[in-house]
């Protein structure tokens, strides 16, 4: 049973800020795992002690491998690939899994308030109130399967060792095995590296893939109740842009890939005598696929914000046509009098707001992010990538031409 989440910190004036009040959606407060870390005191209903977690973890699936291997050799020579010299088991271990631990409470924090905005601005219509708090009552449900949790690790032992072994190990001699194929051999840090180390990252990475299946059904189910979208709204979104810092607060799950996917190419560049090149249509392909993973499901809204759209321009071009009207009416007979009276009347201000207002109207945006989303979410996804082009360009060459971009 999950233990009842504290409420929401008290303002400077003491009282609950309306928008948290209410709220108990979370993609992380649930599941056998987080059951057993609670039970463990690895973690919090706030989501504290991520230090402590993170440590755990590292301590669970790295620490092992240089002792095991100081004590069996190939930690500096005598094979292949050295474990110092493995990129993918030190990216993915020190820097992929912790940022997918810590990712936890960010998602937590941040989804929660993006869910609670749709009460908080009275999107819900009064009929469907109830509707909206049974979609999270059932999402949280789905959250807490015991069921999906056991099939997760279940496949992360089997389907993807049986990928692993076949498509990404170097297939040289290394610190944790020799041979190919049927023929491979685990040393007895390899053991631990294939049979603790990655299902663990496995685990917790198809975990996390589960978390965002649970926020696409949320996110689904409500973009088919009634919302009262109102497209005047100054976002341009008719009230609903806020769903774009979803993006936000899962970018670090989608960075921590990123960085894996750096790990594994750098590794099979710097040990397995491939290139970058090689791999450009993996990277574009994976940039691609992280991207549409944030932002498609924003896009269960478009019909409704197209609809809204739709139904509301030809209301306000037709209130645009009469007050112009009405105003040309007024003001289309010159004269020295009316010359005087027109300097300082609110009719023209009057008219100015009108513009201002039918262009929000015509301006509001089809889904409920814009161009910068979409930009700073690129940036965020390539940065990691960026240090293998110094697999085929100087570091020297690539400084030069950026300072030669910027200035």
């Amino acid at each position: 049973m999950i233990p009842e989440k504290p409420k929401p910190a008290a303002t400077s004036q003491g009282e609950i800020p309306a928008a948290m009040a209410e709220t108990d959606f979370s993609l992380i407060l649930g599941g056998p795992l987080y059951q057993l870390l609670l039970r463990a005191h690895m973690v919090q209903p706030t989501m504290a002690l991520v230090r402590r977690r993170i440590l755990a973890f590292v301590l669970i699936t790295w620490l092992p491998l240089p002792i095991l291997t100081a004590l069996g050799g190939g930690f500096l020579s005598g094979v292949s690939v050295p474990f110092v010299y493995d990129l993918d088991v030190h990216v993915r271990f020190l820097l992929s899994l912790p940022l997918l631990i810590a990712a936890e409470i960010i998602v937590h924090r941040q989804l929660r308030g993006v869910v609670a905005q749709f009460e908080a601005r009275d999107l819900i219509a009064p009929g469907d109130r109830k509707s909206f708090r049974d979609i999270i009552t059932s999402t949280m449900r789905l959250r807490n399967s015991v069921m999906i949790e056991i099939a997760l690790l279940a496949i992360a032992f089997t389907v993807f060792y049986w990928l692993w072994r076949s498509q990404v190990s170097l297939g040289v001699a290394s610190w944790y095995a020799s041979g190919t194929g049927s023929a491979i051999s685990f040393t007895p840090a390899g053991y631990w590296y294939v049979f603790v180390s990655v299902p663990v990252f496995r685990f917790i990475l198809l975990r996390w893939y589960f978390r965002l299946f649970v926020w696409y059904v949320f996110l689904f189910r409500v973009a088919r109740l009634r919302l009262q979208l109102n497209p005047l709204h100054p976002d341009r979104a008719g009230g609903i842009e806020f769903l774009s810092l979803s993006v936000d607060a899962i970018s670090p799950v989608l960075v921590a890939q990123s960085i894996f996917l750096s790990g594994v190419i750098g590794n099979q560049i710097l040990n397995a005598g491939a290139t970058l090149p090689e791999f450009k249509v993996l990277i574009a392909g994976f940039v691609l696929f992280l991207m549409l993973l944030a932002l498609l499901p924003l896009a269960f809204f478009a019909p409704q914000m197209m609809a809204t759209k739709r139904a509301t321009l030809p209301e306000y071009g037709a209130f645009a046509a009469r007050y112009v009207n009405a105003f040309r009416e007024k003001w289309r007979n010159p004269s020295r009098d009316r010359d005087k009276e027109l300097l300082g009347t609110a009719d023209i201000q009057s008219l100015a707001d009108l513009g201002d207002t039918y262009d929000v109207v015509h301006k509001m945006q089809m889904l409920p992010f814009d161009r910068s989303v979409i930009m700073r979410l690129i940036v965020l996804i390539a940065i990691p990538l960026l240090p293998l082009a110094l697999t085929m360009f100087p570091f020297e060459v690539i400084l030069q031409q950026l300072i030669e971009i910027v200035v």
